[in-house]
């Protein structure tokens, strides 16, 4: 990871610098909440994608999880993330911002302790491997079930849900697949570890229901993308069944962007390969993030515009 610099409460500090205290609740307990954000390059130099949407989850989720009161704005926080990619001049990154209880580990009330936060960015280009847009992945069905909302916060990025992720994921990959899909708690088809799920049939694409997915904003940017190409977009249950039968199935997510899945559990989807309709939404896509498209102009945060001054610490 070759960066130099991380925001922490304010300023910017060294890369080595940026620690935190062992006791820290967020370690002990995963009280800590965070984005997942990228910025790519364009002809009027790094733009990050969705900037107002990822800061504005920031801040709900930190509400979410029961701080009452924050000591930055989300007009601030985009601010510092646009700092953080120019001081490290990084023209195409992945962003994480990171907001945790500090204080001493032994109470597990958050008003025991104070909000921080931290940014941090640097080069990652390809999540789920360098071929995996052009042939797609493979997937299995998790032996986990996916957190459902009367047990966890679904809607809220909360670093402890993660250990749920963790789980399917370092199975699916000690079984040799590339990706976990999870179900939610009646058996029907949720998300995966970090992507939302989308099944092609028949020319219409389907979602499942966001009442117990996170609502992912490449998600909604996907769905945007779908419909201005003329696909009808359908929230609705969906079975495991349904995913082997399908004619396409795709995921989307700021780290894996969008990518095609070419077999679950050991069955061809489709014709193997990442399929027509995923393909037409994956070049928008792109095209977009790197501001070649008019029409989607306001999803870009453009870094060296209102550049403000940071701040240093040695």
């Amino acid at each position: 990871m070759d960066t130099k610099y991380i925001w922490m409460d304010g300023e910017l500090v060294e890369f080595e610098k940026a620690t935190v205290h062992f006791m820290t609740p967020a370690l002990h307990y995963g009280a800590a909440v965070f984005e997942g954000i990228r910025a790519y390059e364009t002809a009027k130099g790094p733009a990050v994608f969705r900037l107002k949407e990822h800061a504005e989850r920031l801040v709900n989720s930190a509400y979410v999880l029961g701080f009452r009161e924050l000591p930055w704005t989300e007009e601030e926080i985009s601010t510092a993330i646009k700092d953080v990619v120019r001081v490290n001049g990084l023209s195409s990154c992945y962003i994480r911002p990171l907001l945790y209880m500090n204080g001493m580990a032994g109470n597990l009330s958050i008003d025991s302790g104070v909000p921080a936060l931290g940014i941090a960015a640097w080069e990652w280009n390809n999540y789920l491997g360098e071929e995996a847009q052009l042939k797609g992945i493979r997937a299995n069905i998790s032996s986990f079930t996916r957190h459902q909302p009367n047990i966890m916060m679904t809607k809220a990025k909360i670093s402890g849900n993660y250990a749920n992720s963790i789980l399917a994921k370092t199975e699916s990959a000690r079984l040799g697949f590339d990706e976990a899909i999870m179900l939610n708690t009646q058996g029907y088809v949720a998300e995966c570890t970090g992507e939302n799920l989308f099944v092609v049939r028949k020319n219409k694409i389907f979602s499942p229901q966001l009442a117990d997915v996170l609502a992912g904003i490449t998600r909604d940017s996907v769905i945007t993308i779908a419909k201005d190409l003329g696909y009808e977009v359908i929230e609705s249950l969906i079975s495991r069944d349904q995913l082997y039968t399908a004619d396409e199935v795709f995921v989307s997510g700021t780290a894996a962007e969008c990518v095609g899945l070419r077999e679950i559990d050991f069955r061809r989807i489709g014709n193997g390969k990442t399929g027509p309709i995923t393909v037409a939404i994956q070049n928008v896509y792109q095209n977009a993030v790197h501001g070649n498209l008019p029409q989607y102009q306001g999803w870009l945060d453009y870094v060296n515009v209102n550049v403000s001054i940071p701040q240093f610490v040695d």
